[in-house]
């Protein structure tokens, strides 16, 4: 039985405190993006998890969060730099009908054509636990990590370590108007220090995800 706005929102033991304080000593760089009420609403009823869960409360509370200048991007409810709610967004790639569970689900991808995804059972024995499909492999990675951890890592992890060899020089300008639909073409680690900005093509997300999903 799907359960409703009232089952779902949970005033007393709300996720998004938990999200707030790993945000007032953020060593990365993170723009929250303003969320639209009736999206909000509507993506979390797809979602059915409780504010309580700091996902239910990212998605309730947030159009999606940005980290590291744009490099990073956590899928909420959907906005205009953003135009992807996670339900939304996993529809038709990770489950087809309303209702339905699908054996993982996506929760952040990254300028590069990295995508998250919560392990639902067709990742990995280890249920609940974020893998990272990586570009450069076109494998799926356990991160050993469930979605809490995954999030303040985000926040406080060390990125550049996670992308050595991926940032080229001049990646903070170039991304700094790209929209939150649009990834570079898969380059390899030497490819991507090595291109010049004119080399890099952007291209929807929406076409670069089919392979992570031929990869699975």
């Amino acid at each position: 039985m799907m359960k409703t706005l009232k089952d779902l929102i949970n005033k007393e033991e709300f996720g998004w405190g938990l999200v707030k304080t790993w945000m007032k000593g953020s060593k990365n760089n993170f723009e929250i993006l303003p969320k639209n009420p009736k999206r909000a609403d509507e993506e979390l009823l797809r979602l059915q998890i409780s504010t309580k869960s700091p996902v239910g409360a990212i998605v309730f509370e947030t159009g999606g969060i940005l980290i590291d200048h744009g490099w990073l991007r956590i899928l909420g409810s959907g906005s205009t730099k953003l135009n992807r709610g996670i339900m939304e967004w996993n529809k038709g790639k990770t489950y087809v009908n309303e209702g339905e569970k699908g054996g993982y689900l996506f929760i952040a991808d990254d300028i590069i054509g990295g995508y998250y995804a919560i392990n639902a059972g067709e990742l990995g024995d280890d249920i609940g636990k974020i893998y990272y499909f990586a570009p450069h492999t076109s494998t799926w990675e356990s991160l050993a990590c469930g979605y809490a951890d995954f999030v303040n890592w985000s926040l406080n992890g060390d990125l550049d370590l996670f992308y050595q060899g991926y940032k080229w020089e001049s990646w903070k300008q170039d991304i700094a108007n790209v929209n939150g639909d649009q990834v570079y073409a898969h380059l390899t680690a030497e490819e991507e220090t090595s291109a010049q900005s004119s080399q890099r093509k952007l291209v929807p997300t929406e076409h670069q995800v089919k392979l992570a999903l031929q990869a699975i």
